[in-house]
């Protein structure tokens, strides 16, 4: 078996102590000079590797001073929806939420349009916080129409996220996102652990199965801890919805 790429090798090291916190945030690495000595490489390759951690977010160089462990930010895409209880697993870290809301309750003008029901129609309304280790998130709001997952409700959401749910009920064909920057209010502002001032980042989100709408969400991410992410292909032929 053919052994890996020498920078591949000063990668791995990097991320390993990264990872494991033996590199914390703002710490910083050692110079390209040591780890090519280290490692017995060249100074170019141990540059692919540092160059390689700056692009996938890990490290940040700052001219003069050397390069730095970053204070990593969760992330979601814009041209996808992923269950976010994955997400974080994926990251090998720890899923929870906490329900704040769940109700049946009349849509009003703002609900009604979003959601293309008729002012006063009885729908499921859910407020969830979403953890990852114990901190917050994701400050999920969300209303679905009855008539297409009229379960909602009795969902376990500890076991069980909203996505997961509707997706199993009404397979997702099209989505609409519409992205914000704003301050939250008090309320969301405790249940997110943030002082009032902090900034976030709000994706308004509807999503449709064939031709119903079935959801309509205020998704709140705060600002210092999550980033939204797209990328699209150069002559993409198709868009794909994954859950």
């Amino acid at each position: 078996m053919a052994s890996s790429p020498l920078y591949s090798q000063i990668k791995c090291y990097l991320l390993e102590r990264i990872q494991s916190g033996t590199f914390p945030a703002d710490h910083q690495i050692p110079p390209e000079e040591q780890l090519a000595e280290d490692f017995d490489v060249s100074r170019m390759t141990a540059n692919k590797a540092i160059r390689e951690l700056v692009n996938d977010g890990y490290l940040v160089r700052y001219a003069g001073l050397g390069t730095f462990v970053t204070h990593r930010k969760a992330e979601s895409s814009l041209l996808e929806i992923h269950n976010i209880a994955d997400e974080v697993r994926g990251r090998d870290h720890v899923y929870r939420n906490d329900v704040v809301r769940r109700e049946t309750t009349s849509a009003d003008d703002d609900v009604a349009l979003r959601l293309g029901v008729r002012l006063g129609t009885s729908v499921f309304h859910t407020t969830i916080i979403h953890r990852e280790n114990d901190v917050p998130i994701q400050l999920e709001d969300r209303y679905v129409n009855p008539h297409w997952v009229p379960h909602y409700l009795q969902t376990d959401f500890a076991h069980h996220t909203p996505n997961e749910v509707l997706v199993a009920a009404c397979p997702i064909s099209d989505m609409e996102h519409i992205v914000e920057a704003l301050n939250v209010d008090a309320q969301a502002a405790e249940w997110l652990e943030l002082e009032p001032s902090e900034a976030c980042l709000r994706l308004a989100r509807r999503t449709w199965s064939a031709d119903h709408l079935i959801s309509y969400a205020h998704l709140i991410y705060p600002g210092g801890r999550y980033k939204l992410r797209a990328i699209m292909a150069k002559n993409a032929r198709s868009r794909r919805h994954s859950t």
